[in-house]
């Protein structure tokens, strides 16, 4: 039997209701790291949106991630006025940071593969005045990059995350606008199984959309909630993301 939900206090039943939405169904519709996405791609999202197909042919999916960290905060600013003993605040613009952590393993390395929109555009980064990769005579260029004073890294990149649930609905997704790098650690102990790459840096802003693709056939979300009780997928059910709200792909 499909429990209550509590939208307010007059509707309050602790024993009987979950509060704000149903939870029976939390175990497939809540986000989890499998089913999240984070690509590498050009500065700003009009220039994914803008290339022919469907626009991801330009973002570089990233792999091996342990961790993935973005901070935004609003310098706000509270005030007083003579006469007044009630407080109130003027804001000004977020500033946003981030900060991957990725295993570190044989291919790109974390600094190469978020440099992907300036290698798949043909970026001769061998002849910067400060190379970011070895050049070796008459050998290809390693994908082992991790000098930060070339000018490679004077040059932004995107971020695109995008989070799914297990019945494959998009929860929502947002490109990190004009990241620049300003940190890069790589450490490592005697005895530890693994090496970590950590880079952190800033973003312009984070900027909302929905991605309109649908990868492959699954059970759809209807089916499997009516097994619990959710009769025919009830749209007043259902927790989908809701369409044409932000920009699609």
């Amino acid at each position: 039997m499909l429990l209550g939900i509590t939208k307010g206090v007059t509707s309050w039943d602790s024993q009987s209701h979950t509060v704000e939405r149903h939870m029976d169904n939390a175990a497939y519709t809540s986000a989890h790291p499998d089913d999240t996405l984070v690509l590498a791609g050009p500065p700003r999202f009009d220039d994914v949106r803008q290339e022919d197909v469907s626009g991801w042919a330009s973002l570089l999916a990233i792999g091996m991630l342990q961790t993935f960290q973005v901070t935004s905060q609003k310098p706000t600013q509270p005030m007083a006025a003579i006469g007044s003993g009630r407080a109130f605040f003027v804001s000004g613009k977020s500033q946003t940071t981030w900060r991957i952590g990725r295993l570190f393993t044989n291919g790109r390395n974390l600094l190469r593969v978020l440099s992907h929109n300036c290698v798949a555009g043909d970026v001769q980064v061998q002849n910067f005045d400060d190379p970011p990769v070895p050049v070796p005579e008459g050998r290809n260029l390693t994908n082992f990059y991790i000098n930060l004073d070339s000018e490679l890294y004077y040059v932004p990149f995107g971020l695109g995350i995008m989070f799914k649930d297990k019945m494959h609905d998009v929860l929502g997704a947002f490109y990190a606008e004009l990241c620049m790098i300003n940190t890069y650690t790589l450490g490592f102990t005697a005895g530890q199984n693994m090496i970590m790459e950590d880079v952190g840096g800033m973003c312009d802003r984070l900027y909302p959309f929905v991605p309109s693709m649908v990868m492959g056939e699954h059970v759809d979300r209807k089916t499997v909630d009516a097994v619990i009780g959710f009769a025919g997928g009830d749209p007043s059910v259902s927790e989908n993301f809701e369409s044409g709200v932000t920009d699609e792909l």
